[in-house]
């Protein structure tokens, strides 16, 4: 049967290509939508981030107030001082709360949400919960054998601050606002699941605190539980994050061996959500301290699984990258138990025992997070720089940072305001000049870190030092070029156990390739001087060699690709531009060791000079050599031939 069609629109053969076309762009589009939902998600996330720590920066000028006591999740309280020096100055031990005494969780039912009770009761649970001063809290306390069931009113009073736990608040919100801006910053510059994933887990699990954040919202008690919610979901959904990066880290790139784990991550997400989620069942009359300890659980489950999964993929990774994961890998030993333990210390009672009848200070916590925050740094570090240092250099400076910042605190967390209260006797000094006095100590404690650091470094870099000289002399007493780029290729390359290394000395306005190692059999042989790779190469100083402008010129590429360039020459001249990739093991060049090569560079450079001017005298000598023996050829070849004219004239007279 044939059918006949009127009317119909036949397809032309351009109309493949028209279509593709239409695919391609509306893919473009749908990409380009992503990208713009993503940032502003992003931005989203963390100014709601910024905004939960910020406001604790009031926090150091004005403390806020506490109930003084603390109330596990099942309502027990445990603890009726608080945050307050003795125990009779605790607003809750003058209104009849003692230890061992029991909120009634059934008649504190956040039902209906907006009272009184209700906020009460999320101010009072899981926590020392600080709040606004004079802010009143309605309990109602379960009835006991020895006592019935009673309604108390409580009225916060301001804690007792000191030096001491203002200075690690402040160093808490400093901290974790340029952790919560470089994650941010991470996944603006490099989106993908890994950075999101660090992100995420960075939004809750940073070193800064939000009280007075929770104690603006315990005014609006809806607006309290719609961020404890918010909170749940942030935490799971960050614990996961960290999963996620731990799988990818540092090239967001995952083998097929953990993909399965990827694929299940989604499910445990909504497992701890919900498990977190439930933590805050005790509004609703039930008692969850177990589940909340479950959920802390939960996070250091996550935290051992995170860590498994980064010491397997060890093997897995190229060099360069697993020094980039070793950063990873110390910054989660340093950071994530700290960050653990002050979970489980300040939200729940599991660890007790460890104190009983004992309630640590709050910048014990404090100080917990504040470790936390080097695991963000060190990842940060990671992820931005395609090679790192040895993770030995970071962790010495931090490590004599931490004593510098310990020791002093430690000795004077209990004596500090006994001094500033005998200085106050005796001289009336302004809010201002303490605030000036503790700018003056962290200077001083800043200088004192810098030259520990100084002494420090040089005592660890002696061989680099040592190596340095060696080859310097031997740069210097070197007859020829060979011999001087002999030691700038093949000395450095050795004495440094460097991946590669090269010169290109300058003939004939290009620079030449002169010497290299095995890493440069197949690379280019000439440079352009006009390359972008040049020009930074007449300010006489080290500069990095961008992966692109290696790629562009045809270097060596993978670990033997040159990261370091070291021009060779004076402010006037470059005579030489020497190329170096990072060490075999994949850690990139110190700066103790770009400062060395500088210094060889320098020596190089006046050896170079010396062997021309040698070439030149050498010329210069032999061309009036020559030009002496002309002249005397000259002299004699005249002499000569004015010997006829000579006789000729003797003859005619």
């Amino acid at each position: 049967m044939h059918f006949v069609s009127r009317g119909r629109r036949y397809l032309t053969p351009a109309s493949p290509v028209g279509f593709l076309r239409q695919i391609e762009e509306n893919n473009g589009g749908m990409r380009s939508y992503r990208h713009i939902a993503g940032r502003a998600l992003l931005v989203t996330l963390a100014l709601w981030a910024l905004a939960m720590i910020i406001p604790d920066f009031y926090r150091v000028y004005q403390p806020l107030g506490s109930f003084g006591f603390y109330a596990n999740n099942d309502g027990l309280i445990t603890d009726v001082q608080g945050p307050f020096l003795a125990q009779a100055d605790s607003p809750a031990f003058q209104a009849g709360l003692r230890a061992g005494d029991r909120l009634d969780l059934e008649q504190m039912r956040c039902i209906p949400i907006n009272t009184l009770r209700c906020a009460s009761a999320m101010a009072a649970f899981g926590g020392f919960r600080l709040v606004s001063n004079q802010r009143r809290a309605e309990l109602v306390l379960a009835a006991a054998s020895d006592r019935p069931g009673r309604e108390v009113n409580i009225v916060a009073q301001q804690r007792p601050s000191s030096g001491w736990v203002r200075a690690v608040l402040l160093l808490d919100q400093i901290a974790s606002m340029l952790v919560i801006l470089a994650a941010a910053w991470l996944v603006w510059t490099r989106p993908g699941i890994m950075t999101w994933g660090f992100f995420l887990y960075v939004i809750w699990f940073n070193p800064g605190q939000s009280a007075q954040y929770y104690a603006l919202l315990q005014h609006y008690p809806v607006a309290l539980l719609a961020q404890n919610l918010a909170g749940a979901i942030a935490q799971g959904v960050g614990l996961i994050g960290f999963i996620w990066f731990a799988l990818r880290a540092p090239t967001d790139v995952t083998t097929p061996r953990w993909r399965p784990v990827e694929r299940s991550l989604p499910i445990v997400a909504v497992l701890l959500v919900l498990i977190l989620g439930l933590s805050y069942a005790n509004l609703l009359g039930y008692p969850t301290e177990t589940v909340t300890r479950v959920g802390v659980a939960s996070g250091l489950i996550v935290a051992v699984v995170g860590f498994a999964i980064l010491l397997a993929r060890r093997s897995e990774l190229p060099p360069q990258d697993y020094q980039r994961l070793r950063w990873v890998i110390w910054g989660c030993v340093i950071g994530l138990p700290a960050l653990v333990f002050a979970d489980a210390g300040s939200t729940t009672t599991l660890l007790d025992f460890l104190w009983p009848n004992y309630s640590p200070p709050e910048q014990l916590w404090g100080l917990l997070y504040l470790v936390n925050g080097v695991l963000c740094l060190l990842v940060t570090e990671a992820l931005r720089k395609p090679y790192v240092v040895k993770v030995s250099i970071p962790l010495r400076r931090v490590t004599i940072l931490g004593l510098l910042l310990s020791l002093p605190i430690l000795f004077l967390h209990e004596g500090i305001d006994h001094v500033r209260e005998g200085l106050t006797e005796k001289v009336a000094l302004p809010a201002w000049a303490w605030i000036g006095l503790a700018a003056l100590i962290l200077f001083l404690v800043s200088r004192l870190h810098d030259t520990a650091v100084h002494y420090l470094d040089w005592f660890f870099n002696r061989p680099v030092a040592r190596a340095g000289r060696h080859l310097g002399d031997a740069v210097l007493v070197s007859k020829s070029y060979g011999e001087i780029e002999a030691q700038l290729v093949h000395g450095v390359h050795d004495a440094l156990r460097l991946a590669s290394a090269s010169i290109f000395r300058e003939r004939d306005d290009v620079f030449q390739r002169t010497a290299a190692d095995h890493a440069w059999d197949n690379a280019t042989q000439i440079l352009d001087p006009n390359d972008p790779l040049l020009r930074s190469a007449h300010a006489h100083q080290p500069y990095d060699v961008a992966p692109a402008a290696a790629t562009r010129t045809d270097l060596p590429d993978g670990l033997m690709r040159p990261i370091l360039a070291v021009p060779v020459g004076d402010r006037l001249r470059c005579l030489g531009l020497a190329l170096y990739g990072p060490h075999a093991t994949g850690n990139a060049l110190s700066h103790e060791e770009r400062s060395m090569l500088a210094e060889l560079a320098d020596k190089a450079a006046s050896a170079f000079m010396q062997i021309n001017d040698d070439q030149l005298r050498r010329r210069i000598a032999t061309l009036e050599r020559e030009l002496a023996t002309a002249a005397a050829e000259i002299s004699t070849i005249s002499q000569r031939s004015s010997m006829p004219f000579r006789t000729a004239i003797e003859t005619d007279r």
